[in-house]
């Protein structure tokens, strides 16, 4: 198993979940294939000391739904950070950029973010 290591410290988060996405998915290497799971993982370091703008921590937001009727629920980046911590919004954006199958859970498994 390859292990990639990032290290986040001072960098946009967009940045590094484009970087941990690309590793994850194997698109990196030679034996590339959409249908099979590297086997790669790749942990992320100091994700509390990442750099996030003012402007799209106050703009950007977050929603989920429950199923029933009038149940939209919708969050600020500011208040993610807050709740959860940064590694929190790393790993939204990472979860955007892997393929929507029944591979990216297992892609998410082999993600460590510290």
């Amino acid at each position: 198993m390859t292990k990639h290591t990032i290290d986040a410290k001072g960098r946009v988060p967009g940045r590094v979940a484009t970087e941990a996405a690309v590793l994850l998915m194997g698109k990196n290497l030679t034996s590339f294939a959409r249908n099979k799971i590297p086997e790669v993982s790749v942990e992320v370091l100091n994700t509390s000391e990442m750099k996030f703008e003012d402007k799209k921590r106050e703009g950007k937001s977050y929603y989920r739904h429950s199923g029933y009727p009038g149940q939209l629920k919708k969050e600020t980046m500011r208040e993610v950070i807050a709740k959860k911590g940064g590694g929190e919004v790393l790993r939204r954006a990472i979860y955007g950029m892997l393929p929507k199958n029944k591979l990216r859970p297992q892609m998410m498994k082999n993600l460590k973010i510290k």
